[in-house]
């Protein structure tokens, strides 16, 4: 274990892997741009249908709670998860048809312990950091076009929010995200390592991966929305 985070912790200086402070980079504008215009459009769709009964107030504390429990991880989990698990898929199967694997098997490295689990260590600490990163994005943007948009006052919809958003509801859009985290890496890293037939076969399961990822992503989150529903929330 402690060899398994010594990787973890050189392969997180080196760049996530091996896909370096360019994938970063991206990484973080992508989910930076993707939560505060989706923030910005939920909160102008909100505004304008919750106008009609009077409601308009709430809209703070609406966009907030979907951001936080559901769209920040989820965005973030799709568009970064896909990003990084198809690298990771083409990473490591272009190691695999070029037999690179075997020659680490051969050699008697743990081809396990040195190529997956830094990756997936990796992955459970910048998953919720992005993910955080996209939940202050996607909320300021919504009180930001609800006070340019709406006419809003910006500290009564700081007021709103606050009083009816609580820590729980951030924790549990964290929680996902670190499973989200450990889903995309690992399909990743499977399709990765079950790949065949040489460079085309690399292509199919990049493309697979993407696929996956997505599922995976939605899928899960039903389960684990029902999961942190029962802990949290329990029916009264």
């Amino acid at each position: 274990m402690i060899e398994a985070l010594r990787l973890a912790r050189r392969d997180l200086r080196g760049g996530l892997g091996g896909l370096g402070l360019l994938w970063l980079c991206l990484a973080i504008a992508v989910a930076a741009i993707a939560a505060v215009f989706t923030g910005m459009v939920f909160a102008l769709q909100s505004a304008i249908n919750m106008a009609r009964f009077g409601a308009e107030n709430y809209v703070g504390p609406l966009v907030a709670l979907a951001i936080l429990r559901e769209l920040g991880p989820v965005l973030t989990a799709i568009l970064v998860g896909g990003k990084v698990a198809s690298g990771i898929t083409a990473e490591l199967g272009s190691m695999k048809v070029t037999e690179q694997i075997d020659a680490l098997r051969s050699l008697g490295v743990n081809h396990v312990k040195r190529l997956i689990v830094p990756r997936v260590l990796a992955s459970l600490l910048v998953f919720p950091l992005l993910t955080t990163l996209a939940d202050f994005l996607g909320v300021l943007g919504g009180m930001v076009t609800m006070v340019v948009e709406r006419g809003a006052d910006m500290y009564a919809y700081i007021n709103t929010t606050t009083y009816w958003v609580i820590p729980r509801d951030f924790l549990t859009g964290i929680g996902k995200s670190v499973f989200f985290g450990a889903i995309v890496t690992l399909i990743g890293c499977y399709n990765g390592l079950s790949t065949e037939g040489g460079t085309e076969g690399l292509g199919r399961a990049t493309t697979a991966t993407v696929v996956q990822v997505t599922m995976g992503v939605i899928i899960s989150d039903f389960f684990l929305t029902k999961l942190f529903l029962i802990m949290f929330w329990p029916a009264r």
